[in-house]
């Protein structure tokens, strides 16, 4: 211990004394890099900032990546990112801060099919210099990009080569053709995407079988699309071919009928009938890389699940009732007030619910997650389908609902007018009001479907002529069971209300495809 007591005298070091070249090499590098950390810790750190991570860079977002994260080297002056980032087209948002992490929410889900450039320069660290004269160091430029999805979406084929086939189109693509996703020898009834719109979810028939009469053998299989989005959060997966075909349920021992898909690809809940016994009805779950199971103690008809992925609403005897989809999750809630549920929200926040009153009337009811519910519309006629807007206000509270309506026409013979229309919900105190307005008429089109892109900008529709010639089971037909001769597919831009609240001038553009039932990719 006595040595390291002793007073070492620098003056009387000398180098000379150390015989060796190294060891007299060692010091004079040790004493020039003494000499270098004095002057750098008297000078301060002159290191520009940088950017460590954007959590977007080279990515392909949906309409479920809210926001992202810039990561810096060192904390930053706030006011200072604010106000230089950039990205190039605009999506305004929302900044956060957590240390040297800023986060970015965005205010409406961004629009698919386009490239963003997200840049940041004169933005400066939080350190001062002396006497705070100077507004601290700049950053070093910092550039990078991403991509929306692709604006795609799928459909059921009617003609030629097409018919009953699932067919991909790719608005996004320099050759939007549509692309055979099913081969001839399956006769496609029903369809869901995935939510990374990898793969798609199908029921169909082997046609040999459909044609000879075989209308509930239906199987069910998955399907892959092509498209391979690298999306925030998840590793880099080699793209895969479009067609790859694999079954997950066969129609030996029960009919399969209607099916969905939950909101995170994990689960899929479709109703089955025991061909044995006709009274065994119920609904089967299908967690992933597990065998189905039976949802005990369940019966009803049509069905939803929920956003949460967690439930599903279910129509029975007494109304509609929520159903966990785990033995051990909550308990059954029922909404004996309801018969029908036609649209959710993404967020899980709210859901469109149909009554039907004892006037021959039908009112719309949104019901949100804390119990709240308020009538938003009565209508002569039917309520057939109800999207929530993505794109909220302000406030962060939903703006518009896009519908498809049907109003009783007041003639001798019972007839109703389809129309595509928005419902503009607004607060009045406590009550939330919501004000019609009708998009587009739909004359003789009942069987009308819609389907609102992910992004919220535009809607796609069919338009179908029905034929009463006699037909097989592998021939096209609508939900009303009825075969389709024809079907034309349109596409409806939306635009923003007019600042003076007149109607907006919305035009439809006929696709050139002839299909029925199609869907947006999410």
């Amino acid at each position: 211990m006595s040595i390291f007591k002793q007073k070492i005298n620098l003056s009387s070091l000398n180098i000379g004394q150390f015989k060796q070249p190294i060891d007299r090499m060692a010091i004079i590098l040790m004493l020039v890099l003494g000499v270098l950390i004095g002057l750098l810790l008297l000078s301060g750190d002159r290191t520009a900032p940088r950017v460590r991570e954007f959590t977007w860079q080279n990515k392909q977002i949906g309409a479920e990546d809210t926001g992202f994260i810039l990561t810096f080297f060192r904390p930053m002056n706030h006011s200072s990112v604010e106000e230089n980032l950039k990205i190039e087209p605009p999506l305004p948002g929302k900044f956060s801060w957590a240390g040297r992490r800023m986060a970015y929410t965005l205010n409406n889900p961004a629009p698919y099919g386009v490239t963003y450039t997200l840049k940041l320069a004169g933005a400066t660290d939080k350190y001062f210099g002396e006497n705070n004269q100077n507004k601290g160091t700049l950053i070093q430029p910092f550039s990078g990009s991403f991509r929306s999805r692709d604006r795609a979406f799928a459909y059921i084929g009617v003609t030629g080569e097409t018919e009953s086939r699932l067919m991909l189109v790719n608005l996004s693509s320099s050759d939007s053709k549509p692309i055979p996703l099913t081969p001839k020898d399956l006769v496609v009834t029903d369809f869901k995407a995935y939510p990374n719109s990898d793969r798609i979810l199908f029921s169909a028939t082997d046609r040999s079988q459909a044609q000879a009469g075989g209308t509930l053998t239906q199987e069910l299989f998955t399907v892959t699309t092509g498209i391979n989005p690298q999306s925030p959060g998840t590793e880099s997966q080699p793209p895969q071919p479009a067609g790859r075909i694999d079954k997950l349920l066969d129609a030996a021992s029960y009919q399969n009928l209607k099916f969905d898909l939950s909101a995170d690809g994990k689960t899929i809940v479709i109703m089955r009938v025991n061909r044995r016994n006709p009274g065994d009805f119920s609904p089967w779950i299908i967690d992933e890389k597990k065998p189905p199971r039976r949802l005990e103690n369940q019966q009803g008809g049509d069905f939803m699940i929920r956003p949460d992925s967690k439930s599903m609403v279910i129509s029975q005897k007494q109304g509609l009732a929520i159903v966990p989809l785990q033995p051990e999750a909550d308990p059954v809630e029922l909404l004996p007030k309801y018969e029908q549920v036609l649209g959710m929200a993404r967020d899980n926040s709210a859901a469109a619910y149909v009554k039907y009153n004892g006037d021959f009337t039908r009112s719309l009811f949104i019901l949100d997650n804390q119990g709240v519910e308020q009538e938003i519309l009565r209508i002569p006629g039917s309520i057939i389908a109800v999207y929530f807007d993505p794109r909220k206000d302000k406030d962060n509270q939903f703006r518009r609902l896009y519908c498809l309506l049907a109003e009783r026409l007041k003639t001798e013979s019972y007839k109703e007018q389809p129309f595509i229309a928005t419902i503009d919900l607004k607060k009045e105190g406590t009550r939330l009001v919501g004000t019609i307005k009708p998009l587009l008429i739909l004359p003789n089109q009942l069987d009308t479907q819609i389907s609102l892109s992910p992004d919220g900008l535009a809607l796609i529709f069919d338009q179908s002529v029905t034929s009463a010639k006699p037909s097989t089971a592998a021939t096209p037909r609508n939900d009303s069971g009825q075969s389709i001769a024809s079907s034309r597919l349109w596409l409806l831009p939306l635009v923003e209300i007019p600042a003076d609240g007149s109607q907006p001038k919305v035009q439809p553009e006929e696709l050139p495809f002839a299909g029925y039932h199609p869907r947006w990719l999410p």
